[in-house]
């Protein structure tokens, strides 16, 4: 699959849907980076929805026209820019791109070659880069090899969990086929809608993530989904996100046919940061704190140096004294401050495994 050309036969009509808002600083690079890849692009369109900006993020787009098509409407989340976006898009294959991230010139290529090599895979995903605001690239972030994944096992609701964030926004491609069966996306989902597409998908038709880093994600202050220190409003958006992918997949994934064991295994990690988010927002009972830390460190490691066995402990009994939010406000505080390397110190405990290589570039 990696490097060979394809015949412009063989290319799909595809859509390329790039979601924005206020990415004035970012648009064009993302945009360019369409542009750029090293196929011929007479079968593809590209769709830029922008969601309402306040910036010149339209101005730029305005740039590229009539190559690139731009949808505009009023500011309602990543869900409503989806709804709008997909409605308007002609593509056998819609590959999906944030306006503030960018791919690498292969991109298109290697995964419509995926596509053509797995007729029966619906949904496809693949490694990234992570670069600051400036572009500057600081770590790869690949699987260990490629996966096909599905919902037929525990063992493989577990490989979904560590795998899903290769199917992202900016990583995640589908099959037009699979995505009506899906449509619409919820709308409470300002973010994490791509998580709600992705994972419907897989439940449908399988999904296949390459181990290729083939995506730029760019981590910058207006972040929606990944930021740094504490901020209610964003943690109060995310928290709204995860309790709606924790009410809707489920029922909907167990609609497809997969038993609940296997909907737990692969949603677990998401459950627990959702009842993590809403008891730091809307507060909640000790016990509540003491029941998701258990649960948290349950799936994550598979056992405890004797430190961090007593380290652990002694989280535990400060969720039972205090407050949820107060807690989870410390808990924050700790993090922010870089102070979980103090687990370094006392053992780390050994995770359950991972299928994920993240490294730094020098």
């Amino acid at each position: 699959m990696r490097g060979l050309p394809m015949k412009a036969k063989a290319i799909p009509h595809v859509s390329v849907l790039i979601d924005t808002y206020n990415h004035e600083r970012f648009i064009e690079r993302a945009i360019a980076s369409v542009l750029e890849q090293d196929m011929p692009m007479d079968g593809v369109e590209i769709l830029v929805v922008d969601d309402g900006s306040t910036d010149r993020t339209p101005e730029l787009i305005r740039r590229f026209e009539p190559r690139v098509r731009l949808l505009q409407k009023p500011n309602g989340g990543q869900a409503s820019a989806f709804n709008f976006g997909f409605a308007q898009a002609s593509g056998e294959i819609i590959a999906m791109l944030d306006g503030d991230d960018w791919w690498e010139k292969e991109k298109l290529r290697v995964v419509l070659e995926a596509f053509r090599e797995n007729p029966e895979i619906g949904a496809i995903g693949n490694g990234l880069y992570e670069a600051d605001a400036d572009g500057r690239r600081l770590y790869i972030n690949i699987p260990d090899r490629s996966y096909r994944l599905f919902f037929r096992s525990l063992e493989e609701g577990v490989r979904f969990r560590e795998l899903m964030s290769y199917m992202g926004t900016s990583r995640l491609a589908m099959r037009r086929s699979v995505l009506d069966k899906i449509l619409p996306v919820p709308e409470d989902l300002a973010i994490e809608a791509d998580e709600y597409l992705a994972t419907l998908a897989v439940g449908i038709s399988g999904g296949l993530v390459l181990d290729q880093p083939l995506t730029n994600y760019r981590f910058h202050a207006g972040n929606l989904y990944q930021y740094g220190k504490f901020n209610l409003e964003k943690t109060r958006r995310k928290a709204r996100a995860l309790l709606c992918l924790t009410r809707e997949l489920p029922k909907h994934l167990q609609a497809l046919g997969v038993p609940l064991e296997i909907v737990s295994a692969a949603l677990g990690p998401r459950n627990i940061e959702a009842e993590r988010l809403r008891l730091t927002v809307d507060g909640g009972m000790p016990w509540e704190s003491f029941r998701v830390e258990w649960e948290a460190s349950r799936l994550a490691y598979m056992e405890f140096s004797p430190g961090y066995r007593l380290f652990h402990t002694m989280v535990l009994l400060l969720t039972l004294m205090m407050p949820p939010r107060m807690f989870y406000r410390m808990r924050s505080w700790y993090a922010d401050r870089g102070l979980h390397r103090f687990r370094q110190m006392i053992g780390k405990p050994t995770l359950a495994g991972s299928l994920v290589e993240r490294r730094a570039i020098r």
